[in-house]
């Protein structure tokens, strides 16, 4: 009642679930933070008043970056690095890529923290990465309201060739 009807409100689209995770695919990586913050908001405010052991908390990793598309499934390396940014979120937060926060940092007024590069698992380089906590996520102020997708003013490009990918997992 809370996570799928942002996601649709935000233009995305549920890949897949996988035990305790989604990997969600947006077009827009503005999108995709804005349905984070959003999401995150919603299970802090379901969680007041519930006993901390039974409390859900999420962890965001977002990323932008080549997919591949294969029927009703992605995969490939931008699917693997927001699976590992994911991994170093704050419980309540989200850790985006260098390339999805260059994306948005002119056009959402969030307080990212640059947390350095990350050595993580089968990605060859480091990732330069930046994350909002569960107590800046609260603080960010009202946002825009998602972006509509316009009709093209070029052809697009077959077959998706970049997109926002988030993935969501329970802490």
């Amino acid at each position: 009642s809370l996570i799928d009807p942002s996601i649709a409100r935000h233009g995305g689209r549920i890949v897949k679930t996988m035990g305790d995770g989604l990997l969600i695919e947006f077009s827009s990586v503005v999108n995709a933070i804005i349905c984070a913050v959003a999401v995150q908001r919603g299970m802090r405010a379901r969680n007041e008043g519930t006993p901390p052991d039974i409390q859900m908390i999420l962890r965001i990793g977002v990323n932008v970056g080549d997919i591949v598309i294969d029927g009703h499934d992605i995969f490939g390396d931008g699917v693997n690095i927001a699976a590992r940014l994911e991994g170093i979120s704050p419980p309540g937060g989200m850790c985006i890529s260098d390339i999805a926060f260059q994306q948005v940092r002119d056009k959402l007024p969030m307080d990212f923290t640059d947390i350095g590069l990350q050595v993580v698992k089968n990605i060859a380089r480091p990732i330069q990465a930046y994350a909002l906590d569960a107590n800046a996520i609260i603080a960010v102020p009202d946002l825009p309201p998602p972006e509509t997708d316009q009709p093209p003013r070029r052809r697009a490009i077959p077959a998706i060739a970049a997109a926002g990918v988030v993935l969501i997992v329970l802490f």
